[in-house]
């Protein structure tokens, strides 16, 4: 079964820049479509960046231009580069994984605080 684990969140002053990780277990990594997802308090999980293996990548319109998804197949592991971190991007950032129609798997969450 795969999982999914994160890393990198954590306090920002706005303007600053954070890189979160997210690395895979199993097998088949190339296969999978990986996305970032976040969530604030009191709202609902948006999209913020999707890449599939070799496609091009889609952001959301609020990060368009500060973030960046890339993905290191053979460290099985997506990566979201934030910079110009805004206090609005303050939320929990979700990784995950998709395969058909059958496997959808979220990672644990890391916070991610911009406030000066």
């Amino acid at each position: 079964q795969v999982q999914l684990v994160e890393s990198g969140g954590g306090l920002v002053q706005p303007g600053g820049s954070l890189r979160l990780s997210c690395a895979a277990s199993g097998s088949a990594f190339s296969t999978y479509v990986m996305g970032w997802y976040r969530q604030a308090p009191g709202k609902q999980r948006d999209l913020v960046a999707v890449l599939t293996n070799g496609g091009m990548p889609h952001y959301g319109d609020s990060v368009k231009g500060r973030f960046t998804i890339s993905r290191d197949n053979d460290k099985m592991t997506v990566y979201l580069q934030m910079n110009s971190l805004k206090p609005e991007d303050t939320a929990i950032y979700y990784c995950n994984l998709k395969s058909g129609p059958d496997i959808n798997v979220w990672g644990q969450g890391s916070q991610v605080t911009v406030s000066s």
